[in-house]
């Protein structure tokens, strides 16, 4: 009698795991967003967002940029703000091409503009060392990646919202271009920019982006040389008492990665810096409930992904070879095998609906479990490279 109770007790236990892992990618993917959405039509928080010119100087942090410095400071040069309320700082991270020279060569026309020059530590002590040294008389704090183009009136409309007291941080829309490969990046960020929206409606968004972003200097903090900004500087202005919110009228736009496989190699470099704020960067501490769960939903869950398709997969094909007896794990195996061979499609670029999009997909989950492998066996380096598709 004991066998067939243990039996039954371990199928019990798969058939758990299964469901609960199930469960959490659909809501992760999914169903929050659609709670969320259904949240911001209900419970909306309004920013009082006014028309302010404050003193703001824009920090480029770059690394061998040559390519696209030019352009960036161009782009920047021409924003529809007062001249006299703006100031440029490049913070060259020990850079070895022409980006110095260059820069250099337009500070000298240019009064906006300035050259700040260091030893190699990365992008967020790049970013810190700007703001220390040319940060002291301003109001706000914008970043910038050197490879984007701001829109005319992005700064204007960036920062608007800061008009509100209760707003510490703000990130603008980034568009992503058409790629010159297959990369479905901009599928994926046009869902995410719809997600960051109904957060921001309710209170604060759990996630940024480098390309156009803006901080209140009196709310501006210091993290960890390894943790980004991107992800950080949310929770912890939520931490500290203000709101982040998300502008989507201020508009930066960048090419993605050339394909889906370049696309993958940015978001492990990306991820392991993800995991390192997630293990360590006491993420939910001194939070509201709601976005205590947000953070979760959206960020911890997100990150698990590979994980969960993994251990779902494991339990659903143990399931069926242990014989459960029931339809249903039949169906689910078949669906995810189904997943997976669509996804196999998109990976030899044949042209069937969905394909390419369940490759991305495909990858960009297996890169949040590869991430976390690099960060457990060597830890998250400060400094990057630029991804030269996006240039």
């Amino acid at each position: 009698m004991a066998a067939p109770t243990s039996r039954l007790a371990a199928v019990l236990a798969i058939a758990i795991v299964f469901w609960v892992c199930a469960g959490l990618i659909v809501w992760t993917h999914a169903a929050y967003g659609i709670v969320v959405a259904g949240l911001a039509r209900l419970h909306r928080r309004r920013v009082a967002a006014a028309d302010i010119v404050p003193n703001v100087l824009v920090v480029v942090a770059a690394y061998n940029e040559a390519t696209v410095i030019e352009r960036r400071l161009e782009n920047l040069l021409a924003l529809d703000y007062p001249a006299e309320k703006l100031t440029i700082v490049v913070s060259s991270d020990a850079s070895t091409d022409a980006t110095n020279d260059i820069v250099a060569r337009i500070a000298e026309r240019e009064p906006r503009v300035h050259l700040l020059v260091h030893e190699r530590g990365g992008k967020i002590q790049a970013q810190d060392k700007a703001v220390r040294a040319f940060g002291a008389d301003v109001e706000v704090l914008a970043f910038s990646d050197a490879n984007c183009t701001w829109a005319p009136d992005a700064l204007r409309l960036l920062v608007r919202p800061l008009a509100d007291p209760s707003v510490g941080y703000v990130c603008g829309r980034l568009a992503i271009l058409d790629a010159d490969g297959i990369n479905k990046e901009g599928a994926y960020w046009r869902y995410e920019m719809w997600l960051r929206a109904n957060e921001s409606a309710i209170g604060s968004v759990t996630g940024g982006n480098g390309s156009i972003y803006a901080v209140r200097r009196d709310a501006y903090i210091e993290v960890h040389p390894s943790m980004g900004h991107d992800l950080s500087f949310p929770y912890r202005m939520v931490q500290n008492g203000f709101r982040a919110v998300y502008e989507p009228a201020a508009v930066a736009s960048e090419k993605p990665s050339k394909d889906t496989e370049e696309e993958y190699r940015r978001k492990v470099r990306m991820f392991e810096h993800c995991w390192l704020i997630v293990l360590r960067g006491k993420m939910l501490r001194r939070l509201p409930p709601l976005y205590w769960v947000a953070i979760v939903s959206h960020r911890h869950l997100r990150y698990l992904t590979g994980l969960l398709h993994l251990a779902a997969l494991g339990a659903n094909l143990a399931l069926v070879v242990g014989d459960s007896g029931a339809t249903i794990y039949w169906v689910t195996l078949a669906a995810q095998l189904g997943a997976g061979a669509l996804a196999l499609l998109g990976k030899a670029r044949v042209r069937v609906p969905f394909a390419a999009l369940a490759w991305y997909y495909t990858l960009i989950s297996w890169a949040t479990t590869k991430a976390l492998v690099n960060y457990l066996r060597r830890g998250v380096p400060a400094t990057w490279e630029a991804a030269q598709g996006t240039r």
